[in-house]
């Protein structure tokens, strides 16, 4: 097949499109477009953070117009979605659960030999959950015989908990305090779900449709990534096969020197119309994952400093990319304050863009609507390099 070749604004029309945030409401409103949402990506990151509210909640927020976070729990105590890992901890379409298994058994196979104390105690632990139903951390006793060095310093029956469910004997769901609840695969998993282990060269292709689904345009490296945990897949090859068969294509974008670039053929005519909307997004959205994306696609050079030492940090802890149309037009260090149901925004730092006047005013709405979804009823804004953008938008809050 004919390499294509891409404007580069097309490649970003195609990728925020393939994010979910060519329009307000690309999948609808209500439980069901939270549904169809993840059908789409494949996998929404779950993260502890809690700086504002989470990841996953915040990821789906964005796209679904009024989302409720227990529309989430909903979707899982039905059956239709699971938490397990592609690339990372997320929630998947429970149609894609024997998708999963390779990466079980990646887990189990990596995993260093274990001491016939450990396999005795996970043993232990699988009969408990078997015989007395879905259990918490809190359910087991306090056997740390050592004092803790750190918040990774778990006790035994947690790291055998986590072992049992890395290698699929034990699944998880939420409490709305967002702890995890173990129980037995066959109590969660619908007894119409395929779950028979794919051939390495289908789930091969799987990672590839899937991830080109949800990023549009992308690297190898970045659709091998969503099998990080797989030993010896066969991305790469079978991203190569596919190409020959003519169902994925090869495209560059003009004026743009860089590794081969993916896509799937249906972008090549498919018209997109993108919105002047505005998006608060999270750090771990999908759209915001690559670093590298950014910078290439968008030019746009992002860190979540969170990870980063205080005395280093540029933008602040937790700072939430602000994306208008097309364009990351700011970056928003922002803590919700749930006691005083405040939106305290430390740092709204504006990139070198131009901004009307009603862009201004959907930079308003967004904040005011993230802070209303962070069950916060006013918003305090402490520091911003614009003090003209800052003085229109707390005008219009």
């Amino acid at each position: 097949m004919k390499e294509m070749s891409l404007p580069k604004a097309q490649a970003r029309k195609i990728i925020l499109h393939a994010a979910g945030l060519s329009r307000r409401a690309q999948f609808g409103k209500g439980r069901e477009a939270v549904y169809k949402l993840i059908e789409h990506l494949g996998f929404v990151q779950v993260d502890t953070n809690y700086t504002v509210e989470r990841a996953h909640h915040h990821t789906i927020a964005a796209r679904v117009p009024d989302y409720k976070p227990e529309w989430l729990g909903d979707l899982q105590a039905d059956g239709r979605i699971f938490e397990f890992f592609t690339s990372d901890s997320g929630y998947m379409p429970m149609k894609n659960f024997r998708f999963s298994l390779p990466v079980k058994q990646g887990f189990s196979s990596a995993r260093k030999p274990l001491t016939p104390a450990e396999v005795n105690l996970m043993n232990k632990v699988l009969d408990r959950v078997g015989r007395e139903g879905p259990l918490m951390v809190k359910d087991f006793e306090n056997d740390r015989l050592e004092a803790s060095a750190g918040w990774w310093d778990w006790r035994p029956s947690k790291i055998a908990l986590e072992r049992l469910y890395l290698d699929g004997r034990l699944m998880t769901t939420r409490t709305r305090e967002f702890q995890k609840v173990y129980d037995l695969p066959k109590n969660l998993i619908p007894g119409d779900i395929d779950v028979t282990m794919p051939p390495p060269e289908e789930f091969a292709r799987h990672v590839i449709r899937q991830g080109l689904r949800s990023l549009g345009v992308a690297y190898a490296k970045e659709l091998a990534w969503r099998a990080r945990y797989v030993k010896g897949h066969l991305v790469k090859k079978e991203l190569e096969t596919m190409v020959a068969e003519g169902e994925v294509c090869i495209v560059s974008v003009q004026d743009f020197k860089t590794a081969p670039l993916y896509m799937l053929p249906g972008y090549r005519s498919k018209k997109i119309e993108l919105s002047d909307d505005v998006y608060i997004l999270s750090p771990f959205d999908p759209l915001n994952v690559f670093r590298h994306r950014l910078r290439d696609f968008f030019n746009f050079d992002y860190q979540i400093e969170c990870f980063v030492p205080e005395p280093k940090r540029k933008y602040g802890y937790f700072s939430l990319p602000v994306l208008v149309g097309d364009t990351f037009a700011a970056r928003m260090d922002s803590k919700a304050d749930r006691k005083q149901k405040t939106l305290i925004v430390h740092n709204l730092h504006f990139e070198p863009v131009k901004l009307s006047k009603a862009q201004l005013g959907g930079i308003a709405d967004a904040i005011r609507e993230f802070a209303e979804f962070n069950g916060c009823e006013d918003v305090v804004m402490k520091r911003s390099n614009g003090k003209a953008y800052t003085k229109s938008i707390k005008d219009a809050l």
